[in-house]
């Protein structure tokens, strides 16, 4: 990974706990691999790596297992490394609880109309009508994914009383159910939520899939949250419906990314946009870490990989 977060996200007691159960190889400076990878059997990646093709893998005849100590691995891995059988985990499940707490914290704010309010203070001071509270809201999840189903399970653990409507195509009314959501079709879940939260990969299915349509059936007053990728929400429809002043976003997210100085949803009061840090930022990348270092002790156990991703569900992930 790149030495500059190397030190973040495997200090020195990980890399004490991980000396338990293997060999460790010196780190290799900048993406210079070659000096190390030839006896490697386990790769701890991160940010910074570069991807595993045919070549880098030719310098690694021994390699078995990549242990990602980040989220996606789109740009890591290769056909290469599914061809040659090479084991691949990724702490995503690490990074999904951040962004959750996150995306859960961005409700609240949406829920009391936190941007609008502010808006107008000082110089109006809000009365009773204009005051909305937390509890009671309908809040629209579009996609079940890790990130989707842990803020569907942290509302529930709130006691607001929300009710949760849930929109993935893949999964049954009765999953819906355990998850504590009603499953609806886009339309509707846009139609009746008061706050929307988008939790899909960037795929082609999903690109623009909150479209100009879709975000003209939100209600006066409601809130789109995206802290998934920027590409499935349609930036200028966007744009203009906030102008309108109608609904508010708070965006971690944007396409492009980050978006060009003078973008107009910059200058809108009832837009926050924020840098992609809902994911693990500073003292939280140590989770990473963590995770990996874990992924590592039950590979050597024989123990399956909690974080496994195949090559057969790789085009469905973030």
């Amino acid at each position: 990974m790149d030495p500059a977060v190397a030190d973040s996200v495997l200090p020195a007691e990980l890399r004490t706990r991980l000396s338990d159960v293997v060999r460790l190889a010196p780190a290799p400076g900048g993406h210079d691999l070659a000096a190390t990878l030839g006896d490697a059997e386990i790769l701890i990646s991160g940010w910074g790596c570069p991807r595993l093709t045919a070549g880098v893998l030719a310098q690694a005849p021994r390699l078995r297992a990549v242990i990602h100590a980040a989220g996606t691995v789109k740009s890591l891995v290769s056909d290469a490394v599914w061809e040659r059988g090479i084991v691949v985990s990724s702490a995503a499940d690490a990074n999904a609880g951040p962004v959750a707490s996150y995306t859960v914290a961005l409700i609240g704010l949406a829920a009391r109309r936190t941007l609008t309010m502010a808006a107008g203070y000082p110089g109006v001071w809000p009365g009773a009508a204009d005051r909305s509270g937390a509890d009671g809201l309908t809040v629209g999840i579009v996609g079940a994914s890790r990130i989707g189903r842990r803020v569907m399970a942290e509302l529930a653990r709130s006691g607001a009383g929300h009710e949760i409507l849930l929109y993935d195509p893949y999964i049954s009314d009765e999953t819906a159910r355990l998850l504590g959501a009603r499953r609806t079709g886009l339309a509707e879940l846009c139609r009746l939520s008061r706050v929307v939260s988008v939790h899909v990969p960037l795929l082609p299915e999903t690109e623009g899939l909150i479209d100009a349509a879709m975000l003209a059936l939100l209600p006066d007053g409601g809130a789109l949250i995206n802290t998934a990728r920027g590409a499935v929400v349609d930036t200028d429809a966007l744009a203009r419906e906030c102008a309108t002043g109608r609904v508010e976003a708070y965006l971690d997210v944007t396409d492009p990314e980050p978006l060009p100085v003078g973008h107009p949803l910059s200058a809108l009061p009832n837009v926050l946009l924020t840098p992609h840090i809902a994911g693990a930022q500073g003292s939280e990348v140590r989770r990473l870490g963590q995770y990996a270092v874990e992924e590592t002790e039950r590979w050597v156990a024989g123990e399956p990989l909690l974080g496994e991703v195949t090559r057969e569900a790789l085009p469905r992930l973030a």
